[in-house]
């Protein structure tokens, strides 16, 4: 059996975002309900020395669309640490990044899967092949995220599940 780079980048990003996308859909109807502030979510953090309900968003979209377009650049930096997106900013972020992914075809990311990238921090870089970047650094970063962000809606009590954050599965 032979695993694609399309599907282990581009697959696996646009069941997770939709999954983020759905649970976001899911707090902000919880939100709602219990008549929360959405932007008291936005600011929320599992441990003080965690970053914000906020930053998780921002790196889900930065650790699948932004790591493709880092890919594709050579280079890939951390993201903003601005907290400068509302709940609805937040979910548009995703949508944008599910409409970004989606536009890499499987000859796109074929093109990606032998080439070298750098990832840049401050002074430092760190030299990876795409393949290395994927699976050793954007991936388990994306799904930290991912479950950082469903973590802090289920601590604040939002009715989400197992099933919520694996989203739509690929049966068959």
């Amino acid at each position: 059996m032979n695993i694609s780079f399309y599907d282990v980048s581009v697959g696996t990003y646009q069941q997770v975002l939709g999954s983020v996308a759905a649970i976001l859909d899911k707090g902000a109807v919880f939100a709602a309900e219990r008549e929360i502030d959405l932007e008291e979510i936005v600011g929320t953090k599992l441990r003080d020395d965690m970053m914000p309900f906020h930053f998780q968003i921002v790196s889900v979209c930065h650790h699948s669309w932004g790591a493709l377009q880092g890919m594709r650049d050579g280079k890939f930096l951390p993201p903003s640490f601005e907290l400068d997106k509302n709940y609805q900013g937040l979910q548009t972020l995703v949508g944008e990044a599910q409409e970004g992914v989606a536009s890499i075809s499987e000859s796109d990311a074929a093109d990606l899967a032998d080439k070298s990238m750098v990832f840049a921090i401050g002074d430092r870089e760190m030299p990876f092949t795409n393949q290395n970047f994927l699976l050793s650094f954007s991936l388990p970063n994306f799904y930290f995220h991912a479950t950082t962000t469903y973590d802090i809606l289920r601590m604040l009590g939002a009715p989400l599940g197992k099933r919520d954050f694996l989203g739509r599965m690929k049966v068959g």
